[in-house]
């Protein structure tokens, strides 16, 4: 059985998020999407809605109105101003889906790429714009998002399948700080840890545990902002409070105590 980190735990001020669905991938599609994301937005003339996130280290292919696109992983915070009013439809791949729909994830690090995929947007865009409840759009814009994958991606190797248990594992086992001990857990060498996830993520391992670190720990400042900063460094897997700090300076731009003061008033 396939376990996910929780969804929001990329999102650094959820409190500003649109209407905004998330739909587990069950059955055969798991193999392929850890989850599909549905937000939907109808911002007032003249304002906008800035989302950031730390996002997951996966690929994301995106249905937005008429126009379909892939984004990479990301070595740092990114955001997006909404406006106006809109939706996107968006599957968070899994490493054995990205061969056969990116290529080469590396070259799509930190960008954003337009496809052409008129199948997929036709019939995601058929499904979200039906006259219907918001929950039958959704199950409808998934279950096409869903069926298109299906069909054009073939069955993972085994190589692919190992690709999927090395990104779960970095991202779900806080014992896990180090690229020996994750090559460890899964039986393989250092270098083939390297290898594959360069090859399916796009990311080296060290690149994967530190995002988990990250996202971590700005999770227990959004539950805690009392948290001392020492303490939730060790928690979270870093040497010390320098080296927390450092982290968030380099990879969202701003330091824990300045993110903690950020944060919505309780």
């Amino acid at each position: 059985m396939t376990s996910n980190p929780a969804p929001s735990r990329g999102v650094l001020y959820p409190g500003d998020l649109p209407t905004f669905h998330r739909e587990p991938a069950t059955g055969d599609i798991a193999t392929l999407v850890r989850w599909f994301w549905i937000p939907e937005w109808d911002i007032e003339p003249g304002r906008t809605s800035r989302q950031h996130v730390i996002g997951f280290p996966a690929c994301n292919l995106v249905v937005e109105g008429t126009t379909t696109g892939l984004a990479g992983p990301t070595t740092r915070a990114s955001y997006r101003d909404l406006s106006g009013r809109g939706w996107a439809v968006g599957a968070v791949l899994r490493p054995a889906a990205v061969p056969a729909v990116v290529g080469d994830p590396a070259e799509l690090r930190d960008t954003y790429r337009s496809v052409e995929l008129p199948g997929l947007t036709a019939a995601v865009r058929s499904a979200m714009t039906a006259d219907a409840p918001a929950k039958d759009r959704y199950a409808a814009a998934t279950t096409a998002f869903a069926d298109w994958l299906l069909g054009h991606v073939s069955d993972p190797s085994e190589e692919a399948l190992l690709a999927n248990r090395l990104v779960e594992k970095a991202e779900t086992d806080p014992q896990l700080t180090t690229v020996k001990e994750l090559a460890a857990e899964l039986s393989i060498s250092t270098r083939t840890l390297q290898r594959l996830a360069v090859k399916y993520v796009g990311l080296p391992p060290a690149a994967l545990i530190r995002r988990r670190r990250l996202q971590e720990a700005a999770e227990k400042l959004r539950r805690d902002p009392h948290l001392d900063i020492t303490a939730l460094a060790h928690e979270s897997g870093y040497a010390d409070h320098a080296h927390l700090t450092n982290d968030f300076r380099s990879s969202l731009g701003f330091t824990p105590s300045n993110y903690r003061r950020a944060l919505p008033a309780d």
